[in-house]
This record gives C-alpha cells, structure tokens and sequence, in this order.
C-alpha cells in the first residue's frame, strides 16, 4: 500500500448525499476477478451517456477536473453494499483522499485497507470546500496526514479526524503513514508468531490433521 504523507491536488465536488457502492463501481462489472482496471469504470453511469460518450454534465470529464487527487462528497459516502471494488476504482483513478461528514461504514474500513484517505469535517466546512470546487476547475486542496489538517489558497484551514474514536484514528493514521494494511501489519510481528508456531506441540500442527 503506498503511504500517505500529504497530497496536494486538485479538488472535485460531488454534490450529492448517500453516494452507494454501485454508483461507484455498477454491480455488472463485478463479474471480473481482476484486481487491476477498475478506474476505468469509476462512476460508469455517471461519466458516460448509454451510447458510450463521455458524459459532459459529469463533473470529472470536464476541463480542469481530469487529473483529480480529492473529492467532497456528500454525507454518508460509500453506502450500500460492502464491495472493495469501489475503494479500488476511486484509488486506481487517482483519487488519495476524500473529504465528508461522514462516511458508511464498510466503505470507511476499506478506505484504510486500500490507501485512500477519509478526511471527516464538519458539514459547514464541507460547504466551504464544495462551493470553492464548484465555481471553477483548478481548485486545489491538501490534505496532511502527518499534521492532520486540510487546506487550501484561499485561507481555508482546519484540523480533521478520521475516526470519531480517538485511539482509531491515530492507529489508522500511523498505518496509512508507514502505508501499511492488515496483512502488513501482521508480518511486522513475524519473529513472535514464528516462536509460538515453533512452539506449538505437534498434534495441533494443520500437517498433523
């Protein structure tokens, strides 16, 4: 997982609420087992018209917006089902952070498996950075993780959590730092689970069954 230190990029609104997983990544396109390729087909039924055209209302095909780094969102993001996909297209399209009231819950664990930062604010500054991203392409915003504070050039600054649990938010931070998930996270205790499986007696060893 590549570790998150601070990204400054431009910044995207997506003005809507209760964003689901299958507006994300639509449900048909599950029936691939790859892992790779699926920025491809982030916000498909929103980015592209029925007869396969770009869609020129959505806000990532417009000029300005195509090398996006950041969204604001609407509360309750990532609702629906609990697929990683999503997670992967947003982070395989380039997105490194969202910003939100709030986010749904499976989608919010996947965010810290996959890289992807889940800036929570208030909703009045929400407001701020989605009208800022609204009135023209460019806009630009950081977010670092090191001090956990979001800014832009325009005087906007503020600190932001994670997690409501404090203790959370701070394991969550030093994983994303150092750009570990959970299976990094556990080979960093390999020497201790190596001694107790040196030490287990051999009746409760998987070969013995």
């Amino acid at each position: 997982m590549e570790p998150f230190k601070r990204v400054t990029g431009n910044v995207a609104p997506i003005e809507r609420v209760n964003v689901d997983t299958d507006s994300i990544v639509p449900a048909r396109f599950l029936r691939r087992i790859e892992r790779t390729g699926w920025g491809e087909v982030l916000f498909n039924d929103w980015r592209y018209l029925t007869n396969g055209d770009p869609n020129p209302a959505f806000v990532l095909n417009q000029a300005g917006y195509d090398d996006t780094k950041i969204l604001v969102a609407g509360r309750n993001f990532g609702t629906g089902s609990s697929r990683e996909h999503a997670v992967w297209a947003l982070t395989q399209y380039g997105i490194r952070a969202i910003v939100a009231n709030s986010f749904a819950d499976i989608f919010h664990k996947n965010c810290f498996e996959n890289g992807l930062v889940p800036v929570i604010l208030p909703e009045d500054q929400v407001q701020r950075l989605m009208r800022a991203a609204k009135e023209g392409p460019g806009c630009q915003l950081t977010v670092d993780l090191e001090l956990c504070e979001v800014w832009d050039e325009r005087g906007f600054r503020a600190p932001f959590v994670m997690h409501d649990d404090p203790g959370t938010h701070e394991f969550r931070r030093q994983c994303l730092l150092e750009g570990m998930d959970e299976i990094a996270l556990t080979l960093t205790h390999l020497d201790e689970i190596e001694r107790f499986e040196d030490q287990r007696p051999a009746y409760l060893s998987p070969a013995s069954g």
